[in-house]
C-alpha cells in the first residue's frame, strides 16, 4: 500500500507541473459520474489523433483511478482505437485514394517486411512509448494480417507499453537510477512477445488446416 501511495505521489507531482497535465486530471475528477469512460475515451480517441499527449493520458489515469484500474482503462481504450482505425482502413481500401497510399513503393517495402516477419516485428515496435503507434496501424491494415493477429499483437504489446509507462513512473530516467525496473519490463517484454509467438503459430496452423479443408 505505501508503495502505491508513493508511486501515485511522484505521478501527481510530475503531472500536476504540466499544464495540459492538470488540465486532464481535473477532467477526469470533473466527468467522474460517468466512471470509467473518461478513462477509456481519451486513450481512444488518441489512436485517430495522435498529436494527443497518450503518456500523460495513461499516467492521468492511473493518478485518478488508481495503478491497476488506471492500467486497464488506459489498455482498453488504446487497443480497441487501434483496432477500430485498423478496421476502418481495410474498409476504405475500396477508395482510390487508400489504394493510391498502400500502392506507394516505400509503403509497399514496410507492408512486405511485417508480411515476411509477422507478429513479432510489430508487437516490439507497439511496445515502445514513443513509436508512430498511429501510422504503424494504418500500415498494418495495409498488410496480410488478419484481424485475428493484429487484435492479438495490439493487445500484447499496448498491455507492455501502458505497464512500461506507469510501472517506470516519472521519466525514462528512472531505467538508469533503478535497474531493477530495466529488468521487470525486460521481463515483461519477453514474456508477452513469447505468449504472443505462441497463440500466433496456433492461429496460422488452425487457418492452414481451415484452407486444407476448404480445397
Amino acid at each position: 500500500m505505501n508503495d502505491d501511495a508513493t508511486n501515485l505521489d511522484e505521478l501527481k507531482d510530475l503531472i500536476s507541473d504540466n499544464v495540459i497535465g492538470g488540465f486532464i486530471i481535473r477532467l477526469l475528477e470533473f466527468y467522474g459520474s460517468f466512471g470509467p469512460l473518461p478513462g477509456i475515451l481519451l486513450p481512444f480517441i488518441e489512436a485517430f489523433l495522435p498529436i494527443l499527449p497518450n503518456l500523460v493520458f495513461i499516467l492521468a489515469n492511473s493518478l485518478v483511478y488508481g495503478l491497476v484500474f488506471g492500467f486497464l482503462y488506459s489498455w482498453i481504450g488504446a487497443s480497441v482505437g487501434a483496432i477500430v482505425v485498423f478496421i476502418l482502413i481495410r474498409k476504405s481500401e475500396r477508395f482510390n485514394w487508400v489504394r493510391r497510399i498502400k500502392y506507394q513503393r516505400h509503403i509497399q517495402r514496410i507492408t512486405n517486411f511485417f508480411d515476411q516477419r509477422g507478429f513479432g516485428p510489430m508487437f516490439l515496435l507497439l511496445c515502445f512509448p514513443f513509436s508512430p503507434s498511429a501510422l504503424i496501424n494504418v500500415v498494418a491494415a495495409f498488410t496480410r494480417m488478419s484481424l485475428q493477429s493484429f487484435i492479438l499483437t495490439v493487445g500484447l504489446a499496448k498491455a507492455v507499453m501502458i505497464f512500461s509507462v506507469s510501472y517506470v513512473g516519472d521519466s525514462l530516467a528512472s531505467f538508469a537510477t533503478e535497474p531493477i525496473k530495466t529488468v521487470v519490463v525486460g521481463i515483461v517484454v519477453g514474456l508477452f512477445w513469447l505468449i504472443g509467438k505462441f497463440i500466433e503459430k496456433r492461429i496460422t496452423s488452425k487457418a492452414d488446416r481451415d484452407d486444407g479443408e476448404t480445397n
